[in-house]
């Protein structure tokens, strides 16, 4: 096929999740010989974020193991419908403009053959549906959502059964365990806990106190911390708790990093747990994939994804947690039958490569449907 893909940034991870799970799922369709283009806004936020971070250095990781992806940056002018001619596949991003998004759909409209997706990857449905429902989405063909209760709120907007779960997974080429450990961990070669993650704008402040600084700093386990939009009221935390704080770092340089620690930890935004119940993020499956013992504060896995207490653990309480990375510390038997059994999980069922051939069943499903009008 011949596959156009628009986001806000392919070549930035800065604050921009979708990045992750993007670049496996196009580098999966580049290796079955799809013909790919990505298209990315010129000034994209998260690009802009990175090299002022850190310059064009920031982009190294990402050229060093995606060499077969590259962007298309476009500016006033651009012409979405001529770029997208001859097409078989359209994928728009929500964090797109929404003029970029009517004008695909006015394409579809119009004639064009191809099949036109919007990809939702984003709790905006529910924490802001006008900033959704804004969006001019007639025409399109259907809509990939990353958890079962995103597609709800589309069925509930009229989409029926043109709306279609498409969680993240792991990229396995490159988020994958040191070659040199095996299955088992060697807890002399690894030290403390990592947690890998934005502060944002506070909106689980509390809870990272509550499940990961806190019983770190009372069982004396160091604390490694990576990501962006820390202001110095977080750093104060940090610091207050005896966390090192180590800045941004590159998705693609994530498993150098787990390799290194004992265990991470998840704490999911207070959205997901309260209004999207069922959807972990990528950072779960990476984890995972990357062969790292995980403890993630409280969840609801109503899709069954995983199997709590076997492919990671979940703590209801600060307490809890507490007593789960005690227990991963002196447990080597517990470290290893959790990273066997989370990669066991992963290599089953949330690859890329799953996810491409979830894809593949999508379109077949639409292939002989027209494109529908804008659900009332």
């Amino acid at each position: 096929m011949k596959i156009s893909y628009f986001t806000h940034s392919l070549l930035s991870c800065w604050n921009h999740g979708n990045a992750h799970f993007l670049r496996g799922v196009l580098s999966e369709l580049v290796r079955r010989g799809h013909a790919v283009s990505t298209y990315e806004p010129e000034g994209a936020w998260s690009l802009d974020n990175l090299l002022a971070d850190a310059g064009e250095a920031g982009l190294d990781a990402f050229r060093r193991n995606y060499p077969d992806l590259h962007s298309h940056s476009f500016g006033a002018g651009f012409d979405p419908a001529e770029a997208c001619a001859g097409d078989d596949l359209v994928i728009v991003h929500e964090w797109n403009e929404p003029a970029l998004v009517a004008a695909l759909g006015r394409a579809r409209r119009n004639g064009a053959n191809f099949t036109l997706l919007f990809h939702d990857t984003h709790h905006r449905a529910v924490s802001e549906p006008d900033a959704i429902r804004a969006f001019d989405l007639d025409g399109y063909d259907g809509v990939l959502a990353f958890g079962e209760t995103l597609a709800a709120v589309y069925r509930r907007w009229g989409w029926g059964d043109r709306v279609f779960v498409w969680h993240e997974a792991a990229d396995t080429r490159v988020f994958r365990p040191p070659a040199v450990e095996g299955d088992r961990l060697a807890s002399g070669e690894r030290r403390g806990l990592v947690w890998i993650g934005n502060w944002g704008d506070g909106e689980r402040s509390a809870e990272l106190e509550h499940f990961l600084f806190g019983p770190a700093r009372r069982l004396d386990m160091p604390l490694d911390i990576y990501g962006v939009r820390y202001p110095e009221e977080a750093r104060n935390t940090l610091r207050r708790y005896e966390a090192q704080y180590r800045g941004w770092l590159p998705n693609a340089s994530a498993p150098a990093v787990f390799a290194r620690h004992l265990a991470t930890v998840h704490v999911p935004r207070r959205f997901y747990v309260e209004l999207l119940p069922g959807i972990p993020t990528i950072r779960v499956f990476e984890a995972l994939a990357c062969g790292i013992p995980l403890v993630s504060a409280p969840w609801d896995d109503a899709e069954n994804l995983f199997t709590v207490g076997e492919d990671f653990l979940m703590a209801r309480s600060g307490a809890e947690m507490e007593r789960h990375i005690a227990a991963l510390r002196d447990d080597a038997d517990l470290r290893a039958r959790l990273v066997a059994q989370g990669l066991a999980t992963i290599r089953a069922r949330h690859t890329c490569a799953h996810r491409v051939d979830e894809l593949t069943t999508v379109l077949a499903t639409l292939q002989a449907s027209p494109a529908p009008s804008v659900p009332a």
